[in-house]
């Protein structure tokens, strides 16, 4: 059964690679390019030789997709005028930003989507013990060289640079799934760490560059050319129309890309799930940046295990919180009350407020180099690694090498029976 499982996915991917190759956007590569003009009825942005355009990625190994949607570089006024209703004063003073050209997740990142990842849980520790065992047990290296795939992922992979945690099991479903867990809603309470390695794991299966959104390129891309309150203007009532938040939401996320979307095609920007930003929160950070400032310079790179910038309001936000500049900070602490365990989890949060939040990605038109590689997936502060390495030793978490080799390896180990 599991092999008549996996041919069916093969065709599957298969037929629609066919298709996407054999459309024109799509002469040039199958991630985004064009090497000809698509006109007015597909957005792109122009580029030195060619054209960003819209996208479907399958996540390898999975029957998941996901579409990325071009966003085209420009400058703006980050933050609120001291004129703007339910305004806060830590979006201000506002900053011209100057934001380069990148992908961005059309809608936030589903289920369907974050239990691909999760499910790679139980393969992620079966790989870690046979590579281990295989470099001390003739045994165990007879058993990795009977499947060519799994020898070819360890022959090649690179650990100490590639290396992924995969969330554990969840303590609480019920709780985490309380407010929807159809695969077509949003993934939700999950921390910002497993949000960055989610985008490392990716990045490594696809090998595209995938990362969290800077809070400047965040809010640049919610507005999408507007200067208003919203991306659709000042009126908090028509939040109807563009958002799910807490007078319509009816206590629960609903189906990404339910809602109209901005001028730039992006959905649920004010509310259904609020979403998580690579910068710490400083109320005063805005006052500290010179103007003309380019998005990277303007990234708060966080110090500290909390609190951490969320953006654009959930299910459980007025429509003040869900404006493009509104800003949320998370509370570690009162979000893992629940949590029994010791240390807290780096991969969940157990509170009512983490319901509501999750996270999109975004692609760098420009790729990064290893150090900014580092610094938008990996654990930031020894408060993180720390818990992330007791976690291990512990046997309470899952980590190996993310790379294009690893869905055939994981492939190999369920026709094999090693795992589920």
């Amino acid at each position: 059964m599991l092999l008549i499982l996996h041919l069916a996915r093969i065709l599957l991917v298969a037929f629609i690679a066919s298709l996407v190759l054999n459309h024109p956007l799509h002469a040039k590569d199958l991630r985004g390019f064009a090497t000809e003009n698509p006109g007015d009825t597909v957005q792109s942005v122009a580029n030195d030789e060619d054209f960003m355009v819209p996208y479907v990625c399958s996540i390898p190994g999975t029957y998941a997709t996901f579409e990325m949607v071009p966003v085209p570089g420009g400058e703006y006024l980050l933050g609120s005028p001291k004129s703007e209703a339910n305004r806060n004063e830590d979006e201000g003073p506002q900053v011209t930003v100057k934001v380069s050209p990148f992908w961005i997740g059309k809608c936030e990142v589903s289920w369907a989507e974050y239990r691909a990842f999760m499910a790679q849980y139980e393969a992620f520790k079966k790989l870690d013990s046979l590579r281990f065992a295989r470099s001390r047990m003739e045994s165990a290296k007879k058993e990795v060289d009977a499947l060519p795939e799994v020898k070819k992922y360890f022959d090649e992979q690179k650990t100490e640079v590639d290396a992924v945690t995969c969330p554990t099991p969840l303590y609480d479903s019920s709780f985490t799934y309380a407010p929807g867990e159809e695969p077509n809603q949003p993934a939700v309470t999950m921390t910002q760490f497993a949000a960055k390695q989610y985008t490392k794991w990716l990045s490594g299966i696809t090998g595209e560059q995938y990362r969290l959104p800077t809070e400047a390129e965040w809010e640049y891309a919610a507005r999408a050319g507007s200067e208003t309150a919203y991306s659709f203007g000042d009126d908090p009532e028509s939040i109807e129309e563009y958002g799910w938040y807490e007078d319509n939401s009816d206590f629960e996320t609903h189906p990404v890309g339910s809602k109209q979307p901005n001028a730039w095609g992006l959905h649920d920007m004010h509310g259904n799930a609020a979403e998580w930003v690579l910068d710490a929160y400083e109320p005063e950070h805005y006052s500290q940046l010179k103007s003309d400032i380019s998005a990277a310079e303007a990234v708060a790179w966080p110090t500290r295990l909390f609190p951490r910038v969320i953006r654009g309001g959930s299910w459980l936000s007025s429509p003040g919180d869900c404006r493009s500049a509104a800003r949320q900070q998370s509370d570690d602490p009162e979000w893992n009350l629940s949590d029994p365990n010791l240390p807290k989890s780096p991969w969940w949060f157990t509170e009512e407020q983490a319901t509501g939040v999750g996270f999109r990605i975004l692609r760098p038109l420009e790729p990064m180099d290893t150090e900014m590689q580092k610094k938008v997936w990996d654990a930031d502060i020894k408060r993180i690694q720390q818990d992330v390495a007791d976690r291990l030793d512990e046997g309470r978490g899952a980590q190996t090498a993310a790379d294009k080799q690893l869905p055939e390896a994981v492939d190999a180990l369920k026709l094999s029976g090693k795992i589920q």
